[in-house]
């Protein structure tokens, strides 16, 4: 007869129950997996700023100093850089997929002139600070590590990034100070111009009002004159009232 405590029963039946577990087991990971990778009906996500204050003050700033260049955010290096052998490329994905820069400066054909960072409350660690600065100087891209407090002046920072001189950026402020100045003198003018004509439309009416002195039609009563004088310039039809 045999017992629990048989050792050919054991022998059989514990590889039996450690082969069932290791089945359940693996049947239970699986389905945990599928349900972390099912799409939620409620995606529990919300929206947020894209700068905390900070950065947005200087993103502002640097959107004025160039005004003729796009300022990019947060865009992680990998976008921008592409390794030499292509084989390492995903070596170098990995490495540097998560370092990114605050601010990305770029013309408008998308070629990046270069990158600032704007540090927190707990600064930029040196690490970090120097992969950075080693990567994009090493590809002939600037730099800079600014804060709102202690800003470089528009001149500094574009000669850095664009090459331009002093001259050529006071040169470059002095056109659009005048072009500034021809597109108001222009918008005066067509308002002086909007106004005339419209005075002159207001008034055409009057030559062919009742008693004037040539000799318009005199059968409208005079107090339809006085009382209703207000509608006269928002006519503006060339010909007699019916």
């Amino acid at each position: 007869m045999l017992t629990w405590t048989n050792p050919w029963l054991l022998a059989v039946l514990i590889p039996a129950l450690l082969a069932l577990g290791a089945v359940l087991h693996a049947s239970w990971e699986s389905y945990r997996a599928r349900q972390r990778r099912r799409i939620p009906k409620h995606w529990p996500l919300s929206t947020r700023s894209l700068t905390n204050s900070e950065e947005a003050r200087v993103w502002h700033w640097l959107a004025r100093a160039f005004y003729d260049h796009h300022i990019m955010i947060k865009l992680p290096v990998t976008r921008f850089t592409l390794p030499r052998n292509r084989e390492q490329g995903m070596h170098w994905y990995r490495l540097l997929g998560g370092v990114y820069c605050t601010f990305t400066i770029c013309k408008a054909d998308g070629r990046v002139v270069g990158c600032l960072d704007v540090p927190g409350t707990s600064g930029i660690p040196r690490a970090t600070r120097l992969l950075k600065h080693s990567l994009l100087t090493q590809i002939g891209l600037p730099y800079w590590v600014i804060k709102s407090g202690n800003l470089p002046s528009v001149a500094e920072i574009r000669a850095e990034f664009l090459g331009e001189s002093m001259t050529t950026q006071a040169m470059r402020e002095r056109e659009m100070e005048e072009r500034a100045i021809i597109a108001a003198q222009s918008n005066l003018r067509s308002a002086i111009s909007r106004q005339r004509s419209s005075r002159q439309s207001d008034f055409s009416p009057l030559s062919n009002w009742p008693n004037s002195t040539t000799g318009a039609r005199s059968d409208f009563p005079s107090q339809w004159q006085e009382d209703n004088s207000f509608l006269v310039p928002l006519d503006s039809r060339k010909g007699d009232l019916l």
